[in-house]
């Protein structure tokens, strides 16, 4: 079976918007992964930033990187809007205890992933924009197959259009940690959850 190529998708998906820009939702995951997600975005679409990550622990580890987020939106020439949401590491408590063997990018990551996807999608829906995707597929650790898979089940649950995506693809990642450089952002050493800091620090 031939392997999809999301970044091909996206730029296709780009193409039949024939130069108008659509709102955007998009999910980010921590400030250095969004910079270079928007870069490319806001050339397409009217993007909204969410900040929704109840994995994150400490809140004040959590705190910290919605500060650096902050700041990003603050210093791009492009004006970026964020839509407000509150800490809810409650959600992630739910399921993660059960799954705290679970290696790191298993099942207890899809379940994150569809925590933070699900939400948006709702948010999305609920705040009337056109498309809604995540920054997660940036990352060199993160499989895009997964992260697009379960944007578009969400999507499809909440009935608002997931754009498909593999912002790792020309050079994505490696624009982040240029931009990171250039405006001097926190970069964390670990995804966010305890789990994921216990693998780091193993």
């Amino acid at each position: 079976m031939e392997k999809r190529n999301y970044q091909r998708e996206m730029e296709a998906e780009i193409e039949r918007l024939e130069g108008r820009k659509p709102s955007l939702l998009l999910h980010s995951c921590c400030g250095p992964c969004s910079s270079a997600v928007l870069e490319r975005l806001c050339e397409h679409f009217r993007v909204t930033l969410l900040y929704y990550n109840p994995n994150i622990e400490p809140e004040e580890e959590y705190l910290h990187r919605l500060s650096e987020q902050k700041r990003l939106l603050s210093l791009l020439p492009k004006e970026v809007p964020m839509l407000a949401c509150g800490y809810d590491h409650e959600a992630f408590d739910a399921f993660a205890p059960r799954m705290a063997d679970a290696p790191e990018g298993g099942e207890r990551c899809l379940a994150c992933f569809a925590l933070r996807l699900d939400y948006t999608a709702r948010q999305a829906k609920e705040h009337g924009f056109e498309y809604f995707t995540t920054t997660l597929s940036v990352s060199p650790h993160k499989n895009a197959d997964n992260v697009n898979r379960i944007g578009a089940e969400a999507g499809e649950k909440a009935g608002v259009k997931y754009l498909f995506a593999d912002f790792k693809k020309k050079n994505g990642y490696l624009r982040s940690l240029e931009l990171s450089k250039q405006y001097g952002l926190y970069r964390q050493d670990y995804c966010g959850c305890r789990y994921s800091k216990t693998i780091h620090n193993s």
